[in-house]
């Protein structure tokens, strides 16, 4: 398998949508995907057709010493979805210091379900230096990092390379990392000139396109489902598929590994 952690330093930037438009467009290319939400928001589930009021997830199978075989669920273009799962504060807080404890539990619970060599882990996670993201990045074969093309994003780039480097490059078989622009709004003059920065700062670990801003994109969740299946001739449909084919490639082959950052 090729666990991918999708990732941002900060909020806002339309990580989770993202991430469940790549499941959908890795899957509908003829690859397993397993969508896994580690995020305590638990909202990946939405993009699948998951009930709303469905409790069941990683963390609370993790919590019971059950194997996250039990928490798959099926999904749209044979996506296998799993759930973050509900959790009450006492349980939530139990959990994250049981990641903390064991940085090795997402990579080892996903390892135990004994998925084929070519099947592709897509994890979501909080935005932020969180146990969770820790975990994920400690997990992954490639990071994907989400920025927006605004000066927040463009600062929190250091924060995020840095726990790359602590977390994910360690393992020796780390194939890299990569950088998605999302929410470009291509009207507006400043969204254009940092864009141009930040393709200079992130040179060619940058998917070279962008995913554009699209009232479609945020439709397609009302309808639980995602993109490319509600409206697939939208800008945003065509731009996630090109990102799905430079993701492949990457998973395919070596990408760079992150620049030392001090």
């Amino acid at each position: 398998m090729r666990v991918v952690s999708v990732v941002s330093a900060k909020g806002g930037v339309g990580k989770t949508t993202l991430a469940a438009n790549l499941a959908s467009v890795l899957g509908s290319n003829g690859r397993r995907v397993i969508a896994v939400d580690f995020d305590p928001q638990n909202a990946l589930r939405l993009h699948f057709g998951i009930p709303i009021d469905s409790y069941d997830g990683v963390a609370r199978a993790t919590l019971a010493g059950a194997s996250w075989r039990t928490v798959m669920f099926d999904g749209i273009d044979g996506i296998t979805a799993l759930p973050h799962g509900a959790l009450n504060e006492d349980d939530r807080r139990v959990f994250e210091a049981q990641l903390d404890a064991d940085p090795y539990l997402i990579r080892e619970s996903l390892e135990a379900l004994a998925l084929d060599a070519d099947d592709i882990v897509l994890i979501d996670t909080p935005p932020g230096a969180t146990a969770y993201t820790r975990a994920a990045l400690v997990a992954a074969d490639f990071v994907l990092n989400v920025v927006i093309a605004d000066a927040a994003s463009y600062a929190a780039i250091p924060q995020m390379e840095r726990l790359i480097q602590t977390y994910a490059l360690p393992r020796q078989d780390f194939i890299g990392y990569g950088y998605v622009i999302n929410q470009v709004d291509q009207s507006r003059s400043l969204t254009k000139d940092v864009v141009k920065v930040l393709r200079d700062a992130l040179d060619d670990h940058l998917f070279p396109g962008v995913i554009h801003l699209d009232q479609g994109v945020s439709e397609s969740l009302a309808y639980d489902t995602t993109v490319i299946h509600y409206d697939p001739h939208s800008q945003a449909a065509a731009d996630l598929r090109a990102c799905g084919d430079w993701l492949g490639t990457r998973l395919n082959g070596q990408a760079r590994l992150p620049r030392n950052v001090a």
